[in-house]
């Protein structure tokens, strides 16, 4: 069976991905896939435990190490026990970000050496990648402002703005390196807009598959 598409929505705070996520899986279903939709830290029982105590505002002092071994703890089984197995039934998985907000938060935002994200992206990914990484892009500023209208602030929200700043710029980074899995939105525009590019970057898969 041929293995199924894997699909990832990235971006800072405020930057649409529920909205865009909802419309990419409608997409990827009115072209007869079956779609696994999923989020990450979470996706199974245990990573939403994790994902729990990362975004508790009570952890702020939560060290950047653990942070990352947490992000990949929850990841490693997420992988193990959702994305691989629908991949492997031919099924398409879109997951509302994936190891790129690792680099971007962890790498950029902590200041944690890229090397050490690389040496767990290696043994917990073995090698896996999206076939396309949606990157949602929007000043900082501007996706905080629409973040806090929405909800109580998380523990990774109530960070200041210049660790947002070195967040977009991971984003942006991990775009000019692999120019071929991902696509940078500009989630400024108008949503028709916006949406507009969504389709255009995955019209390719949907007619290759």
């Amino acid at each position: 069976m041929k293995r199924g598409c894997f699909i990832t929505i990235e971006g800072g705070e405020g930057v649409g991905k529920t909205t865009n996520m909802e419309f990419v899986a409608a997409l990827i279903r009115s072209a007869g896939k079956t779609l696994v939709c999923t989020r990450e830290p979470g996706g199974t029982p245990l990573g939403e435990r994790l994902r729990e105590l990362l975004l508790d505002p009570r952890y702020r002092g939560m060290a950047p190490d653990c942070e990352l071994l947490m992000m990949f703890a929850a990841r490693a089984q997420h992988l193990e026990e959702r994305i691989r197995p629908a991949l492997a039934r031919g099924e398409w998985v879109l997951c509302d970000r994936f190891t790129d907000a690792t680099y971007a938060y962890q790498g950029y935002g902590r200041g944690l050496p890229l090397a050490h994200i690389e040496t767990l992206e290696r043994m917990v990914q073995q090698g896996l990648q999206p076939d396309l990484t949606l990157i949602l892009d929007l000043p900082p500023a501007r996706g905080l402002a629409r973040a806090e209208a929405r909800s109580t602030p998380d523990r990774f929200e109530r960070e200041q703005l210049a660790f947002f700043e070195r967040v977009r710029e991971g984003y942006l980074a991990r775009a000019r390196e692999a120019p071929e899995r991902c696509r940078v939105i500009d989630a400024g525009q108008d949503l028709d807009r916006v949406r507009a590019q969504i389709r255009e970057a995955l019209q390719p898969l949907l007619e290759a598959t």
